[in-house]
């Protein structure tokens, strides 16, 4: 019987599971981290009265919401001693995410864990303010409040130009052609002015340890790249939307994985993230 009751319970817990993962993701922007909460979270399903649970989704959902609130106290503890610059996990697809891109997720980092909350299950996953208040257990006009004060710190950072899918990837793979061939007078085309660069080693991998801003700036740093790119090859693995941005993988001379991603601005790189961290690209391999 209890075999039984583990596949019934397997059985209404997987077809949400991408879902689940989807919210614990946005949440965190962890892949490890939002992994454990979905394990968690169906524990805690195996264990609950199932038969008394009228909406097995929004149960499930609180409970994957709830998780992750608690799991933010310490994570933000963790960030304050983090080296170098963070940035979230990539997650690469084939099509692009305009409702959450990397940009915005650097941006939920800035707000409280129950104004991110409020904001991604209202306005991204389309939750009333009754379920969201539900699920945050707090009233629904502070709900209302936590959305409104979100929306205000992450308005800037919504996609404000929407790159056709196959742009994208041609912009992505023309990027990587000229910043490992050493063409610098191709790259400098695709560069804005106030380009930047964000690199996320951790302490693990050598990256830049402050964010590079400013075309010449960027331009300096791929001369030094394309000599050692040179010596030691930079082999593309695949192109693809990297958090919803075009981008690509390769495989550096290390031997390890790494994700490039470019927020594209009136058909130039206004910023280029990189993540190097080994801990964040294992779930690639």
């Amino acid at each position: 019987m209890a075999g039984a009751g583990h596949e019934d319970a397997e059985a209404v817990f997987d077809p949400l599971r991408p879902k689940l993962m989807r919210v614990a993701y946005r949440m965190l922007g962890s892949v490890a981290d939002a992994e454990d909460i979905i394990q968690e979270a169906f524990i805690r399903w195996m264990g609950a009265d199932r038969a008394a649970v009228r909406e097995p989704e929004a149960f499930l959902r609180r409970t994957v919401t709830r998780l992750c609130l608690d799991q933010l106290k310490s994570a933000r503890r963790q960030r304050e001693t983090y080296v170098g610059p963070w940035l979230p996990d990539p997650v690469v697809e084939e099509e692009e995410d305009q409702d959450v891109t990397l940009p915005l997720m650097l941006a939920l980092e800035r707000l409280s864990p129950l104004e991110r909350a409020a904001f991604l299950l209202h306005d991204v996953f389309g939750l009333a303010f009754e379920e969201v208040a539900t699920t945050i257990q707090r009233d629904p006009a502070a709900c209302r409040q936590l959305a409104t004060r979100a929306r205000t710190h992450v308005r800037e950072a919504r996609p404000r130009f929407r790159i056709e899918k196959e742009r994208g990837l041609e912009l992505a793979k023309a990027f990587f052609t000229a910043s490992r061939s050493g063409d610098m007078q191709a790259l400098g085309a695709m560069l804005a002015a106030d380009v930047s660069v964000h690199a996320d080693g951790g302490g693990k991998r050598p990256a830049a340890m402050q964010p590079i801003i400013g075309f010449d700036a960027v331009m300096k740093v791929h001369e030094h790249l394309a000599a050692l790119f040179q010596k030691n090859g930079s082999k593309l693995v695949r192109a693809g939307f990297v958090n919803g941005l075009p981008g690509f993988v390769t495989l550096e001379a290390d031997g390890e994985l790494q994700t490039t991603a470019l927020e594209i601005e009136d058909g130039k790189v206004a910023a280029i993230y990189v993540v190097r961290n080994p801990d964040k690209l294992r779930h690639l391999h």
